[in-house]
């Protein structure tokens, strides 16, 4: 500690001089946050936020500072689903990333009729307290919120990230992502198993995704997860369910809920995922990057709605040759 009464700190990766003395809840004050909205990590623990008026900030702490970012109606078929003790109605589970502002993102929420949406956990913006939030826009009281591990790539940080987002806005139903390389986005499975079992250890309800193997499914369950989110195509990639066999084996294979995360590209193939029997569908960059968003979010509703209702109606059989639609017998 100098003589001048301030000591040096390392907050959200930039040194900073801060008054000798102060507490974390004083801290987020000063930069202008509300002590109940953030999170707060020392020293890579989590400091719980009843406490945050109590610790001091000490000479040479290592401080991050978290809160929530973008990273309804309830559907015309009754038929609801659960997950983790938790009951749903809207299938489809939208992202809040690459939207052009949070007003865009809100008006498309609302359009979609999700029930759910992801977030991501976030650096505050320290330089400007007053920067908007996702938050402001999306009511986490009427709104679920799904925090996310986007961008992670080790098991270690994913579950770093999602103590913090537990401690940031008191939710334990989370969704786990630990990808392998920045090319495919793929899931690092081997990392993913082993954050599953010490989340699940901790109280979390991890919903995972995951590749598109039944086997891999499998363990998953048996590590803990209460949902299973196998990937249709490349995350952001468009391209559609590329193996609609493997998405039907994870299906039948577990009695968990099963999403179809990342891949889908418009409502048809929404509708697919909802045909092969699936849960539900979760989706982002189908929605927020179409030439009109608010319209693609109202068309991957309708679109999830079909599919589901169409799997439950149970489709015709297939057949290799024709057969009239209207009886043969008296024609003139």
């Amino acid at each position: 500690m100098s003589v001048d009464g301030m000591i040096s700190i390392r907050l959200n990766g930039d040194h900073r001089r801060v008054a000798a003395g102060m507490t974390l809840a004083a801290l987020a004050s000063e930069l202008g946050f509300v002590p109940e909205k953030i999170a707060v990590e020392r020293n890579l623990e989590v400091v719980p936020r009843s406490t945050l008026a109590q610790v001091i900030v000490e000479d040479g702490d290592e401080l991050e500072i978290v809160h929530f970012v973008g990273g309804g109606d309830v559907t015309t078929l009754d038929d609801s689903w659960s997950v983790a003790g938790r009951t749903f109605h809207s299938r489809l589970i939208v992202g809040t990333g690459k939207y052009k502002d949070f007003e865009q993102n809100a008006a498309a929420v609302a359009a979609s009729g999700a029930e759910i949406v992801t977030v991501a956990v976030r650096r505050v913006n320290v330089s400007d307290p007053n920067a908007p939030m996702l938050t402001d826009y999306i009511d986490p009281k009427k709104i679920t919120y799904l925090p996310n591990t986007a961008g992670c790539f080790t098991g270690d940080e994913a579950i770093r990230t999602l103590r913090l987002a537990r401690e940031a806005g008191g939710w334990d139903l989370v969704k786990l992502e630990v990808l392998g390389e920045a090319r495919t986005l793929y899931p690092d499975m081997v990392e993913t198993l082993r954050a599953t079992e010490v989340l699940a250890k901790e109280g979390f309800k991890p919903m995972v995704y995951c590749v598109d193997d039944p086997i891999a499914a499998k363990r998953l369950e048996d590590a803990g997860a209460v949902a299973i989110m196998p990937l249709g195509a490349p995350i952001g990639s468009g391209l559609g369910i590329q193996n609609k066999v493997t998405i039907r084996l994870i299906v039948e294979g577990t009695s968990l809920p099963v999403l179809v995360d990342a891949g889908v590209g418009t409502a048809s193939e929404a509708a697919q995922a909802m045909e092969l029997g699936c849960t539900g569908v979760l989706m982002n960059t189908a929605i927020a990057e179409a030439k009109d968003p608010v319209l693609m979010a109202a068309a991957m509703k309708a679109g999830t709605e079909a599919g589901r209702m169409a799997y439950l109606a149970g489709r015709m059989g297939k057949r290799m040759y024709a057969d009239p639609s209207s009886p043969l017998a008296g024609l003139i």
